[in-house]
């Protein structure tokens, strides 16, 4: 379906594969950019390191949300465990907040305060370059995979990411986009420091860093609740299924359609038809048996289908 990224399930082996590639990657840079900083005394190198302790808390906590979200259905979780996707999402959003953006604003404005003894600047140059490489490696991954799902829907790219219920992937991608500025202003941070000799542009880096962590962990917890909470796919996409289950002759229309995230790869749909006057009640058991399958070859997203045929309600 072309009206919404949430017709086509993500690939979830792609998607864990660009879980573990960021978070390695945001491991190693961790431990380069601690050292740096503790050699060179930045504030802005030291915020860097706990934005990458952060996120490779997060892709841990992201990992989790994909395998445990993909456990099947049982007795006590007849729908499956789909919305634990959302709920581990969540929790890596706060985790960004609280050790990232925490620390990074506490510990620059503590620098601007108070000032702060500078070392040599040439190492944590150096692992600013080499991050950036890694980051923006990570980076192309998650762009990579995106667009690949973006041709498929024929949306664009950034269409994509905003309807998309795959927090993972659009967890990795804005934090990965968020750690290459963070690594900019960083460096920026450095290079005004150590032209004028003055702490205060080194902690006001790390401040930034921290304001910009913020307001991604803020933007993707915001998403991850709304999810939670029972987020409907698009308008677009419910109308495209009201036209397919109109399409069948003996419904008439659709009096009401309510549709409702599971998980990331898991839709329920249940409306209320209005049936025509003529049709058995035979006829009437088929059709809406035929309509949910055919909702669900068409849209393998869309797991479980409730259709409630009724009369047509007074005017």
């Amino acid at each position: 379906m072309t009206e919404s990224a949430s017709t086509e399930a993500p690939a979830e082996r792609e998607s864990i594969g660009t879980v573990i590639v960021a978070g390695l990657a945001n491991l190693a840079i961790a431990v380069a950019k601690a050292t740096a900083g503790l050699i060179s005394g930045s504030a802005g190198m030291l915020s860097e390191a706990a934005h990458s302790v952060a996120d490779t808390v997060t892709e841990l906590l992201l990992l989790t949300a994909l395998v445990r979200g993909d456990r099947p259905a049982d007795d006590e979780h007849p729908f499956g465990y789909g919305k634990s996707a959302f709920f581990w999402a969540f929790l890596a959003s706060m985790a960004t907040l609280v050790a990232g953006a925490g620390f990074a604003v506490t510990h620059g404005y503590h620098t601007i305060r108070n000032g702060e003894e500078m070392g040599d600047f040439t190492v944590s140059y150096i692992v600013l370059a080499v991050s950036f490489v890694l980051e923006g490696i990570s980076l192309r991954r998650a762009v990579r995979q995106v667009r690949g799902s973006a041709q498929r829907l024929r949306l664009r790219s950034l269409a994509y990411l905003r309807l998309t219920p795959d927090t993972s992937v659009k967890a990795v991608v804005a934090e990965d986009t968020a750690a290459l500025i963070g690594l900019g202003l960083a460096g920026l941070g450095l290079v005004l420091t150590e032209l004028t000799g003055d702490t205060f542009y080194d902690g006001a880096a790390s401040v930034a860093i921290g304001l910009l962590l913020a307001v991604v962990a803020l933007t993707l917890a915001r998403a991850n609740v709304s999810l939670l909470v029972g987020q409907a796919p698009s308008r677009r996409w419910q109308h495209a299924i009201r036209r397919e289950l109109e399409a069948d002759p003996v419904i008439e229309r659709v009096l009401t359609l309510n549709a409702m995230f599971l998980g990331p790869d898991s839709v329920l749909v249940a409306a209320e038809v209005d049936v025509s006057d003529t049709a058995t009640g035979a006829q009437i058991e088929a059709s809406a048996d035929a309509a949910a399958t055919r909702l669900r070859e068409k849209y393998p997203v869309i797991r479980h289908v409730y259709l409630d045929p009724t009369g047509t309600p007074p005017r």
